[in-house]
């Protein structure tokens, strides 16, 4: 994809967080006087409907406070951070959380759940990287063999993590085969799908969408897959109350339960595994 045709498809993506963040907004209170509390999460929590069992049971446990979420990608979310466009954030990009940490923007960040990343692809194969465990071999085959390949796009916990595997191979994807789709997980499963391409994805998203896509998994199980999840309150966040609350909600033994049962019995296994009590990173 030209540079142009990437660039008005970050603009796309922009303006629809502006204009989901000005719903978030536009009213300073919940009809029934409920204190706003900004959520910015990634799009592979909205699109497998865990934020649609996790919001309601909140507002019932805290109907003080009407969360709205924005769901775009982590990198996105960070910024939203920054500029105290959200109170309370959920991503996945270790790497970003270390540096908004460092240079003060989160008043704490806590484990909340985990899962992996898988390499997914056409049936056919025609890299042969099926069952290859090491995924930067793996990118080295596809790469090689001049194989369609998705990339989100969009500076997601996902990209980010897969430009670190172009990394490790030493390769720099570029070309006709290489399309960065700039949108979200599902959305880039699908266009993978219609492409036979190869894509990169968060497991979760994989297990809820896969029975409708032309795809299968072809590598998983590396070490540098795992994809975890945390809760970020942002510093001085306009609804500091409220994102304190949410945290510590979603954090609680209960809630895990919740989340690690969710969709399990469904899909056959488990799209997130708690983590709050995992060592904070």
């Amino acid at each position: 994809m030209h540079e142009s045709a990437y660039t008005a498809i970050s603009r796309r993506a922009w303006l629809r967080t502006s204009l989901a963040l000005a719903c978030a907004y536009a009213v300073a209170c919940a009809p029934d006087g409920a204190q706003r509390v900004v959520l910015a999460t990634t799009t592979s929590v909205e699109d497998t409907g865990l934020l649609d069992v996790l919001i309601p049971m909140f507002r019932a446990a805290h109907p003080q406070y009407d969360v709205q979420y924005i769901a775009v990608g982590s990198g996105q979310a960070l910024e939203l951070g920054r500029r105290r466009d959200a109170d309370v954030l959920i991503t996945h990009s270790p790497a970003d959380e270390d540096r908004f940490m460092s240079d003060g923007y989160g008043a704490d960040r806590r484990p909340l759940m985990r899962n992996t990343f898988i390499l997914a692809g056409p049936p056919a194969d025609s890299a042969g990287v099926r069952g290859v465990t090491d995924i930067v071999q793996a990118f080295r085959g596809i790469a090689g063999a001049g194989q369609r390949f998705v990339s989100r796009g969009d500076d997601s916990g996902t990209h980010r993590k897969e430009r670190e595997i172009w990394s490790a191979a030493g390769l720099e994807p570029a070309g006709e085969w290489y399309l960065e789709a700039g949108v979200g997980m599902a959305d880039a499963l699908r266009i993978a799908s219609q492409r036979r391409a190869y894509i990169l994805t968060d497991n979760a998203t994989w297990l809820f969408a896969r029975r409708s896509l032309e795809l299968e998994g072809m590598s998983s199980g590396d070490p540098r897959l795992i994809n975890r999840y945390v809760v970020i309150r942002v510093a001085n966040a306009l609804h500091a109350e409220g994102a304190l609350a949410f945290a510590d909600w979603i954090t609680t033994p209960e809630v895990q339960r919740i989340i690690g049962d969710f969709k399990q019995q469904e899909l056959g296994a488990p799209l997130f595994i708690p983590a709050a009590t995992d060592s904070a990173r």
